[in-house]
């Protein structure tokens, strides 16, 4: 059985060497000690998931995260944190990061939460057709991850494409805020719910300003979200 490889970023060799330890019997690893030699070893290497220091020289883990999901929005990404600070929390989550863990942590814990990672993008890659989403005036490309309105392409970060292209594949399906947020965040009881509706809120008026004549995801009440065309009867 082929072991997961683990890329290993923090600046300090002890925690380096720490982490290396419990995870040598499961998982392969490759190690970085900053984040520009982090984004280096992701070009170079199959990496399945990463453990990512914040406090960091030359690139700190905030910037490394947000380069890496760009390159690999497929990879999760695990913040290692020594502040227990929920600020640092949620900027970190909402531009990328999968999950986070603060210092010091239980070995356990790390392990178990890299698992229900790698578990969660395993079953997101086998539900994912990566068909691309053609409209009348838009399309979702996911090979490119790319998002254009009248041929005008739009800017949006790693978690606001998964959701919109996971509403847009499932049309007139409803979305609880929790199921979205496991399917797109992975581990809802660490992310705010009203993260969802943050995200939500950041799709929408993307795709106004560009000009799209109407409003594709609809909410539903008491309940969360749901995605319609642009024929359908329940456009408003």
């Amino acid at each position: 059985m082929i072991k997961p490889t683990v890329l290993i970023v923090d600046d300090e060799r002890q925690m380096r060497t720490m982490l290396k330890l419990h995870l040598r019997n499961k998982y392969e690893w490759i190690e970085a000690s900053n984040g520009r030699e982090a984004i280096d070893k992701m070009k170079e290497n199959d990496v399945s998931i990463v453990l990512l220091d914040i406090m960091m020289p030359e690139l700190d883990g905030m910037e490394a995260c947000k380069k890496m999901k760009e390159m690999r929005p497929d990879v999760p990404i695990i913040l290692l944190t020594a502040l227990n600070d929920t600020s640092q929390k949620v900027e970190g989550l909402n531009i990328g990061a999968d999950d986070y863990i603060v210092k010091p942590f239980e070995p356990e814990e790390l392990i178990a939460r890299m698992k229900v990672q790698l578990r969660h993008f395993s079953h997101t890659k086998e539900k994912t057709t990566n068909q691309q989403v053609n409209f009348a005036e838009w399309s979702i490309d996911p090979q490119a991850r790319s998002v254009k309105v009248k041929g005008n392409e739009l800017k949006y970060s790693p978690k606001e494409f998964d959701l919109l292209y996971l509403l847009a594949s499932h049309p007139n399906r409803v979305y609880t805020r929790e199921q979205l947020l496991d399917m797109i965040w992975g581990m809802d009881e660490i992310v705010d719910i009203r993260t969802v509706d943050s995200h939500v809120r950041y799709v929408r008026d993307k795709l106004k300003k560009a000009g799209l004549p109407y409003q594709p995801i609809q909410t539903i009440w008491g309940v969360g979200y749901k995605f319609i065309t642009e024929d359908s009867n329940e456009v408003k």
